[in-house]
């Protein structure tokens, strides 16, 4: 073997990127193809998310196998794939230098797709530059990119020192249970990267929070049903009430229409705009604005009055300054606070709470203050769960290889970015999220959708640099060079 490994130049690189491109966009498809969304109605001992994230984790073990990587299945949690042993150096590039286990983790549970879509969300489509499908972005496609990423590594002339480790989850958007699952089998890796956020780097992720409050519906209330939402960590784009009213008391409003039905009910609609939870800025909740409009149209009983007046609470700021829960700091943006989804189960209403803190702020106070506001509008709350924030030192070396590698591609520098979501690196001692979510571009089509909404799409352009950052970053982490 090549005593003194050279770094695989951009010409090399970009021939990869190019000879294989229409391979990865087919496996792509595939992967997209599989609505892997949590079906607890499925789930067993052996598939513990149910068939269809099931059938994605397979899918994306015989993509690895194809690949020349050595795929494993981990219990139904997640799988990983390895460059084989065979394909490693069996010399060190300096004497110094130990085997080191580098990882990437992606995953391939989605959000369920919603309404909204122009075509099929699972399956992909090409227009105007864009891949279209549930996934393509958060976070099949860039799942296919590190096993494409990996696979450069298993051509002799980049044969790798240290040892890679392609980590596929089974269950990120719904509670992270295969990354505990991963942590309590195998040892952590010294080190790890999650595509599934910004450039340049991740190095600090907010804490989470997550609460349910309910409220009793009324024998004699006007209200019977409300539902809205999919899941805890989006903004609702669709809301839907059932209520005891006659057309004549619902007058035409935006975002507003109903349809009469039988003995007196009205079932009305409301349409926001949806959004990842950790990014609410430019979201409108399509719960807030049915529920203002109850409130202000006196579609109410007054305990249930007071129920939608907390409402206005909870969707009238995202900061949670209306709660009396807003705090910032020096490293994070402002706290964020959603209630995405809704719905009524044994005779009550129930929504979720999902709140991102900074470091300026703990669970604690979070929890206490909420509790104080729920009680004054006689609200039931209970808290399901808390997370740790996340800050990885900036000068770090490895940071410093993510940084420079996506510098050489993007031809300029960034600083580290915080942000609000969470991602797997929360999960692993020593780990960052890395790309490849671009900052949005005021020329793109309006039809273009963002993860978590209708019409998710990522350029193709975009998703070809990213491989290409990823190749050259991993290369200077596996080669030693």
């Amino acid at each position: 073997m090549n005593q003194h490994p050279q770094l695989p130049t951009h010409e090399q690189v970009e021939a990869f990127v190019h000879t294989h491109w229409e391979q990865i966009v087919a496996d792509i498809a595939q992967l997209v193809a599989i609505p892997s969304i949590e079906d607890p109605s499925t789930a067993s001992a052996q598939k513990p998310f149910g068939d269809p994230v099931d059938q994605a984790l397979c899918c994306g073990m015989e993509i690895a196998t194809r690949l020349g990587l050595e795929a494993h299945p981990c219990d139904g949690y997640l799988a990983f794939a390895d460059v084989p042993a065979s394909c490693l150096r069996s010399d060190a590039p300096s004497k110094s230098d130990k085997r080191k286990h580098i990882a990437t983790i992606a995953h391939l549970d989605v959000v369920p797709a919603g309404p909204g879509w122009e075509s099929n969300p699972f399956v992909v489509q090409r227009k105007e530059g864009y891949l279209v499908g549930r996934g393509v972005l958060d976070d099949k496609g860039p799942a296919i990119l590190t096993l494409w990423a990996a696979h450069f590594f298993t051509q002799p002339e980049f044969a790798p020192f240290h040892n890679l480790r392609v980590l596929l989850g089974g269950n990120e958007e719904t509670g992270m249970a295969d990354a505990r699952y991963y942590q309590s089998k195998f040892s952590a890796p010294d080190f790890l990267f999650t595509p599934d956020s910004s450039w340049p780097v991740v190095c600090g992720e907010k804490g989470s929070y997550n609460a349910l409050i309910s409220f009793p519906l009324q024998a004699d209330g006007r209200i019977v049903l409300v539902e809205a939402g999919t899941v805890r960590n989006a903004v609702a784009a669709h809301a839907t009430a059932v209520v005891r009213a006659t057309p004549s008391e619902l007058p035409a409003a935006k975002n507003i229409s109903y349809v009469p039905e039988d003995n007196g009910y009205v079932r009305l609609f409301a349409e926001g705009v949806g959004g990842h939870a950790a990014m609410p800025e430019g979201t409108k909740s399509a719960l807030g604005i049915l529920t203002t409009y109850l409130l202000e149209h006196g579609i109410y009983t007054p305990a249930e009055k007071r129920w939608l007046e907390f409402q206005q609470r909870m969707h009238g700021a995202w900061d949670g300054s209306l709660l009396g829960v807003d705090a910032t700091d020096d490293i994070f943006d402002p706290l964020t606070i959603v209630s995405g989804v809704m719905y009524t189960r044994d005779g009550k209403l129930v929504q979720t709470v999902d709140c991102r803190y900074p470091k300026s702020t703990t669970p604690d106070a979070i929890c206490a203050e909420l509790q104080k506001v729920c009680a004054q509008h006689g609200l039931a709350y209970e808290e399901i769960r808390r997370g740790k924030y996340l800050y990885v030192d900036p000068q770090s070396p490895e940071l410093q290889i993510l940084l420079d590698s996506y510098a050489e591609w993007a031809g300029q520098h960034k600083k580290p970015v915080t942000l609000g979501g969470g991602t797997y690196a929360k999960h692993f001692p020593y780990a960052v999220a890395f790309g490849p979510e671009e900052e949005p571009d005021p020329h793109q089509p309006e039809w273009v959708g963002t993860i978590h909404g209708p019409q998710e799409a990522v350029l193709e352009s975009s998703l070809k640099r990213a491989l290409a950052i990823y190749i050259t970053a991993l290369a200077r982490l596996l080669l030693g060079a």
